[in-house]
């Protein structure tokens, strides 16, 4: 009788940030989805941070993959709207013992400040779809504000991969996973990154990151090979309309070093 009400709520719930949105039973995007298969259980906090809506989130709290789910935005409207559906339709009743579910928190705030500390356990901080310099901002502040926290960062930027990707390496941060997508003709790199403060044993699982990716260049289908060589096709000519603009203006190429290195891929 419990896990009837329990599915019936998360149905209803579903149905409502659906409803709000116009769209079919919160069925997640291609990228929302992609994130959401990155997400591992080993983690006691999940930052849902520039959450919006809080679609992403949401599904994470459905799925118990943590024990806390924390949904943070600055934008107070969205927030005061999310947090009246969650109180709603997953309400925070710990009176049965023997249901471990997730809980949540919402946050209007600066992501910038999220409060790690007061929260003992393995972080996963989400930033996704803002530009590459808040994704760079954002990582920077968290990283140090909190220098001996192990956290563990799932990155989403819509641009800027290249000096997102180089400002990682430079502070030495690893690669546990990187994925390449493609939705509404527009391409998505997904990064999962350590800031390698974890155990030696976790850092046996994670790499170096390259400025112009790794994994990403070598799909296993050949769905996604279209995919990564159109990717490649159109960042390079991003990269050369930049280029071609400076040399016009008689100024010296900032961009000819990462022209470069895509060409070497």
């Amino acid at each position: 009788m419990f896990l009837y009400k329990v599915i019936t709520m998360r149905l209803r719930y579903d149905n409502a940030l659906s409803l709000s949105n116009d769209t079919n039973l919160m069925k997640l995007s291609n990228r929302l989805q992609t994130l959401h298969s990155l997400v591992s259980n080993d983690y006691q906090h999940i930052w849902d941070c520039c959450c919006d809506h809080g679609f992403l989130g949401v599904q994470l709290l459905s799925d118990n993959k943590a024990p806390q789910i924390h949904f943070v935005d600055i934008v107070p409207s969205l927030m005061n709207e999310l947090e009246d559906k969650l109180t709603r339709y997953f309400p925070q009743d710990n009176s049965d013992q023997q249901t471990v579910t997730s809980q949540w928190q919402v946050y209007c705030m600066d992501v910038a400040a999220i409060p790690l500390q007061k929260h003992t356990g393995k972080h996963l901080v989400i930033i996704a779809g803002v530009g590459g310099d808040l994704t760079q901002k954002l990582v920077d502040d968290i990283h140090h504000q909190h220098p001996n926290t192990a956290i563990d960062f799932l990155l989403c930027p819509v641009h800027q991969q290249f000096e997102l990707r180089s400002h990682l390496k430079a502070l030495k941060f690893g690669l546990i996973d990187e994925v390449l997508i493609e939705e509404n003709r527009r391409y998505y790199e997904i990064l999962l990154v350590s800031n390698n403060q974890g155990d030696a044993e976790k850092s046996q699982n994670v790499n170096k990151i390259s400025s112009v990716g790794d994994k990403i260049w070598t799909p296993s289908c050949d769905g996604q090979m279209k995919v990564s060589q159109q990717y490649k096709a159109k960042t390079l000519q991003h990269y050369l309309r930049i280029h071609q603009g400076q040399e016009k203006q008689g100024k010296s190429s900032k961009v000819k070093h990462i022209i470069d290195a895509y060409q070497a891929i």
